[in-house]
């Protein structure tokens, strides 16, 4: 994936008054999801009765990997869980207010934490990220190194942001699911599974450790 930004003219649609408007390639994308959602639209049917609370009482946390899709790997349709997604999968403050919700609002009883074998979170550090953003010690080096260019930073940029970055993928999926267990808003009769989805052959593997913390405490 670049970072720089395709301005040639070429690549540039123009507006009726001349202004630049979307890029070709964006222009192609953005016809396509439309397309696509009038496709999806027409024969959505009884999708139309479905309800908020997932059917079969299932909440899921795994990575925002685009080659993960929760649905066809866990044979899922529209109505059967709630799905939260992020990098890595990982059980962030946010993350388990969601989760809370999904329980305490919507009835899920059984929640899954799934990450994933080639994670990109597992190949940097909270360190290595932080310095590609130009917020550690050595910003002066922005253009001379590996980093992100185009970051805005202002007085509120949250340099100590945890990245929740992982060297041991077991571990991270025991340690996410200890995470939920403990936290005191989530209720102890949920049963809370950890796996591994393994990206090149479309297996799931159980956590025996992790499954063990999530055993409902009551």
């Amino acid at each position: 994936m670049s970072f720089v930004e395709n301005t040639s003219d070429e690549n540039v649609n123009k507006s009726e008054d001349g202004e630049n408007a979307l890029p070709k390639a964006s222009m192609e994308l953005l016809q396509s999801i439309v397309e696509a959602n009038q496709s999806y639209v027409s024969s959505f049917g009884e999708k139309a009765k479905l309800v908020g609370a997932p059917r079969r009482k299932v909440a899921i946390l795994t990575c925002m990997d685009a080659r993960m899709d929760p649905a066809k790997f866990l044979g899922l349709s529209e109505g059967d869980a709630h799905v939260i997604r992020n990098a890595g999968g990982r059980a962030s403050e946010d993350v388990i207010r969601s989760l809370v919700v999904s329980a305490k609002l919507m009835g899920t009883t059984d929640w899954f934490v799934i990450h994933h074998t080639s994670c990109g979170m597992q190949s940097h550090t909270d360190e290595e990220i932080r310095h590609m953003l130009g917020l550690d010690d050595h910003a002066e080096h922005h253009h001379h190194d590996k980093k992100w260019r185009h970051v805005w930073k202002s007085a509120r940029t949250p340099a100590h942001m945890e990245w929740m970055t992982f060297g041991d993928l077991a571990q991270s999926v025991v340690d996410d699911v200890q995470r939920i267990r403990v936290h005191p808003l989530v209720p102890s009769s949920v049963r809370v599974y950890g796996y591994i989805y393994h990206i090149h052959h479309g297996t799931l593997e159980s956590i025996a450790e992790a499954n063990k913390i999530g055993e409902p405490t009551e």
